[in-house]
């Protein structure tokens, strides 16, 4: 009995300002209803239809804005919500080496921070190494040899990094002491250092036994551009 009282309560939404006897009379008895019962009176009518039976439809009368002459321009709401530009919240990836607010990076500070690391390398390439000669699965043995192959390479490039440190203060100090006796300081050319750089990899190739070995490599490299260089001249 309950729903056709609802359901005619719905059909006199139009009339709001008007609350009938018979309206306020199925509110009272919806008042009365535990919280229970008028879950499941929801859940036979639906959440959209006991809405409108317990608290009503509002009809908002919309505006039309209209232009008071064809000369200017229509007037619009200030009610209506405009585009905000909400920020994501998203997680923003930083790269610290790119990142101005991390500061600039200070190479000597690196190495001499970081120092320690040296050491937990060495151990992990002396494990590699015992575990390549134990080793059965091809497909290890050549991760193992490519981690192996990594490490020298980076090892080969803390080393000329740190002679290229040392050299930078001993040319810094040396200035220093020509400034103290009165003296002019002077600055290698960018020149005299490349040259510098090609004898300390020649020194280290040579007692290496890899010099000869970075000849050949480097002849097949120029043949190669030369080759390139030919038959573009060829096509031409």
């Amino acid at each position: 009995m309950l729903l056709i009282y609802c359901n005619i309560l719905i059909m006199d939404c139009d009339e709001e300002t008007r609350v009938s006897p018979e309206r306020s009379a199925i509110r009272e008895e919806l008042s009365k209803m535990s919280f229970e019962e008028m879950q499941k009176l929801k859940e036979q009518l639906g959440s959209k239809v006991y809405n409108e039976a317990m608290f009503g439809t509002s009809h908002m009368k919309k505006t039309n804005f209209k232009r008071l002459n064809k000369n200017r321009p229509r007037e619009m709401s200030s009610k209506t919500a405009g585009n905000l530009d909400v920020p994501s919240k998203k997680t923003a990836i930083r790269d610290p080496r790119f990142d101005n607010l991390c500061g600039s990076f200070n190479e000597k500070a690196f190495y001499h921070s970081y120092a320690f690391l040296n050491h937990v390398r060495a151990k992990e390439k002396e494990q590699l190494k015992e575990e390549l000669k134990t080793q059965t699965d091809s497909k290890r043995i050549e991760n193992i040899k490519y981690l192996l192959q990594r490490m020298d390479n980076q090892e080969r490039e803390e080393r000329k990094q740190k002679k290229k440190l040392d050299r930078e203060r001993e040319q810094q100090n040396a200035r220093i002491e020509m400034l103290q006796q009165g003296k002019k300081p002077v600055y290698q050319r960018k020149s005299e250092k490349r040259v510098l750089d090609l004898v300390e990899q020649y020194e280290e190739l040579k007692e290496a036994g890899k010099l000869q070995k970075h000849i050949r490599k480097h002849r097949k490299r120029n043949a190669q551009k030369d080759r390139k260089k030919l038959s573009i001249v060829n096509h031409v």
